[in-house]
């Protein structure tokens, strides 16, 4: 089984500036994505997928692949990140190669681990899936959350049936967290729908599910970076 690792990194961020190239601990926000995937040892190719020739020199010194620069249909904040992994998976039938599998990584999860990666290939294997997306625990249940009307008055705010009942006893609540979407590329190639079938998840932990949008979630995962980094050393 051949597989392709596609780690998107396009320039143009308005949440934190350069954000995918920005230094975390030592290594640029990208490395630690293209790391796990060439330690995972899963990948016949691990392609960062960049409208940047700076991001691409980058993302080359760190080990990744660059065939091509996207183009700028699919370098803006509403680009489709399947259309992204459906013009390299197209780059490379187009020359005579194919993958029986495509993960997308994005580069804005670096605490994501390569065991991670290996989790999500063998639920893949385990039920045959069509697709694996990574998920996590929720912070707190959503059975505790609601809209607010605009005067702010909370009657109808929470379910009469969640009412005193214990935090504890609450049913789990997951959400996906944005590591890692493994999916068999004849699927991906034919369905706007990824979960529509045999989507299964693979569950991360909170700690290593952290995904930076901005200055605070970055400051959280160098906080992480480092504790890590304390463990490893002791």
């Amino acid at each position: 089984m051949r597989n392709l690792a596609i780690i998107p990194a396009r320039s143009g961020s308005k949440g934190l500036k350069d954000k995918n190239i920005k230094l975390l601990g030592k290594k640029p926000l990208m490395a630690y994505t293209i790391d796990v995937a060439i330690l995972s040892g899963l990948f016949d190719k691990v392609v960062v997928s960049t409208d940047s020739a700076v991001y691409a020199e980058i993302a080359t010194k760190c080990g990744g692949e660059v065939p091509f620069l996207r183009h700028e249909d699919l370098a803006s904040d509403t680009a489709s990140p399947w259309d992204v992994v459906r013009s390299v998976v197209s780059f490379y039938e187009n020359i005579g190669e194919v993958f029986d599998t495509v993960t997308l990584l994005q580069p804005t999860s670096p605490l994501r681990t390569s065991a991670n990666i290996i989790s999500g290939f063998d639920v893949m294997k385990k039920y045959d899936a069509n697709a694996v997306i990574a998920v996590c625990k929720t912070d707190h249940s959503p059975l505790w959350s609601n809209v607010l009307p605009e005067d702010g008055l909370m009657s109808h705010f929470i379910k009469p049936e969640v009412i005193g009942v214990p935090r504890q006893s609450l049913p789990h609540y997951y959400r996906i967290n944005g590591a890692l979407y493994l999916v068999k590329t004849n699927y991906i190639m034919r369905t706007d729908n990824i979960f529509s079938e045999k989507c299964y998840a693979t569950i991360m932990s909170k700690e290593d599910s952290i995904d930076i949008d901005d200055e605070f979630d970055f400051m959280i995962a160098e906080a992480r970076l480092q504790y890590k980094l304390a463990m490893k050393s002791e």
